[in-house]
């Protein structure tokens, strides 16, 4: 006989599973039993939404399922955050909660909710184990569900007279091969080869969705073999090397951005990746420009999105097939979009110099100070805010997965566990997190957990004592200054309180060379700089 957490956990090492993110309880002593002489590390966190942000972003950087532990009613509802940021940023992550016993329970409704009804519309599956028989079929279901395309997270409540019971030796864990993605059709391939011969300026869009080691390499051989421009998405920018001369921008705004006047160039544009989470670029200049939807999957409508052309299927053999044809490039001409894509940068570059002029970090200066002090597969994680539409345009990104940001869910608790999660996966890596004041106080608790693990890596708090994004939309729609401002903690303090050393930098002359020194200590760095945004967004 054996007992069913211990299955549970002989299942999770089954499928590959090294850590689990948690916050154990009582109800859930018995799987943590079972995981102390497993092979898995067990990561305590200090809230449970960071739990599944650091799962996720695991599924983000690797394609693979890790897992969140927490236990139920408060615990479990604290999840859904992150469980929203796995849904809508496509992350696959398997969410463990627990339940007062089924059977036999003493307590009735203390604290018992409908986990399972509340995480079912923001999960692939979701389900209560009622039976420890069914643990190795629900797994293997919820990690073939979770890592398939598209990949999302699956959610399992275990009762706790469940994990408790012995059942038969003969149930162990199911193993499977990975399916391999279906490929395009032929006829898809050479309808998108006749739009590109037929057109005269076409252009190249990254979206979330390409990023894929093996995508990377046969889009880089496709841009290079046609010098065809290209530009991002932010949650795309990490995709392709942006020292490549072909790359014109990432587009951060619907409209309006710099990089617009070129997109209206084109006539015909491939879109790799695309999602209709992130936020969008308008990419249709007067219904002109034709789009191909090239995907794993087929294209969702709307205002800005009408693909006439979709090719679905693994999008590196759609590249790799695009990449050996013989297509007839004679009409491609792109000196116009190259022109305007360098009298925007030019333009750019002037505003740059003023941000230098001032006595207060602004956004440009720590763009570039931060970009010349890292190198090139060093990582950056970002909060949200209006300081990172400007990091996702502005700062280059040489390698894929080095520019970590949140466009789909776009929440504010995002950051620690991408930041910790990113030291975990690249130890040998510098990590940094550059995050708002707001967003960092609402966040304090994991600081506690960085330092626990030992984990080397800074943080860029950026002060302006306010919600400064809502703050600066407040002015500039021409509102009453109200309600946004903040009253801020000692950050230095606040980080020697936490174990973690702490820094001000407030003199942004000298930020270059100070900020490379703390960031080459070793240790958890608590950076903070005052900071302004200017009245327009560059």
């Amino acid at each position: 006989m054996q007992k069913t957490s211990d299955l549970f956990v002989r299942c999770l090492e089954n499928h590959w599973v090294e850590y689990v993110f948690g916050v154990p309880w009582e109800e859930n002593l018995d799987l943590l039993e079972s995981l102390r002489t497993s092979t898995i590390q067990v990561i305590v966190t200090r809230n449970e939404q960071t739990a599944v942000f650091m799962a996720a972003t695991y599924g983000r950087f690797t394609g693979k399922t890790w897992v969140a532990l927490a236990t139920l009613g408060p615990w479990a509802t604290n999840m859904m955050t992150g469980v929203a940021y796995a849904q809508l940023g496509w992350m696959p992550v398997l969410v463990i909660t627990w339940q007062k016993p089924i059977k036999h329970s003493k307590q009735w409704k203390f604290q018992v909710i409908d986990v399972v009804g509340m995480m079912k519309p923001i999960t692939k599956f979701s389900s209560v184990i009622v039976d420890g028989a069914r643990v190795p079929s629900l797994l293997a279901h919820c990690f073939a569900s979770a890592e398939d395309e598209k990949p999302w997270a699956v959610h399992l409540e275990l009762p706790e007279d469940i994990a408790w019971e012995m059942i038969e030796d003969s149930y162990a864990p199911i193993t499977f091969d990975k399916i391999r993605r279906p490929v395009p059709d032929e006829k898809s391939i050479q309808q998108v080869i006749e739009k590109l011969e037929k057109a005269k300026h076409p252009m190249l869009l990254v979206w979330a969705w390409a990023n894929r080691k093996r995508i990377s390499k046969y889009l880089t051989a496709f841009i290079e073999k046609h010098n065809m421009p290209f530009f991002t998405s932010q949650m795309g920018k990490w995709v392709i090397d942006e020292r490549l001369p072909q790359y014109i921008w990432t587009a951060a705004l619907t409209s309006n951005d710099h990089l617009h006047t070129s997109i209206e160039q084109a006539d015909l544009i491939l879109a790799i990746g695309h999602d209709i989470i992130e936020k969008p670029t308008n990419i249709i200049h007067d219904w002109a420009t034709q789009l191909v939807h090239i995907n794993f999957s087929e294209a969702e409508f709307d205002e800005l999105y009408k693909p006439s052309i979709q090719v679905i299927g693994d999008i590196w053999n759609t590249m790799r097939q695009l990449s050996n044809a013989d297509i007839d490039s004679s009409w491609w001409n792109f000196d116009t979009i190259y022109d305007l894509a360098k009298k925007a940068q030019e333009t750019l570059h002037r505003f740059a110099k003023q941000h230098y002029n001032s006595d207060i970090m602004m956004p440009w200066r720590l763009i570039y100070e931060v970009r010349e002090v890292l190198g090139e597969k060093d990582i950056v994680a970002l909060d949200n805010g209006l300081y990172k539409v400007r990091f996702a345009r502005n700062y280059y990104c040489y390698h894929p997965n080095t520019l970590i940001l949140d466009n789909a869910l776009a929440t504010m608790w995002a950051w620690y566990s991408s930041w910790m999660m990113a030291k975990i996966l690249h130890p040998d890596d510098r990590v940094i997190c550059v995050v708002w004041d707001g967003g960092f106080v609402m966040n304090l608790w994991d600081v506690e957990t960085a330092v626990r693990l030992k984990l080397d890596l800074t943080i860029i708090v950026l002060n302006d004592s306010a919600y400064g994004m809502i703050k600066w939309k407040q002015i500039n729609h021409d509102y009453t200054d109200f309600a946004l401002d903040l009253t801020n903690p000692d950050f230095v303090k606040l980080a020697e309180a936490f174990g973690a050393k702490g820094y001000l930098l407030d003199d942004p002359t000298s930020f270059k060379e100070k900020i490379s020194s703390i960031i080459d200590q070793p240790w958890v760095k608590i950076v903070e700089v005052p900071f302004w945004y200017p009245d327009k967004i560059e």
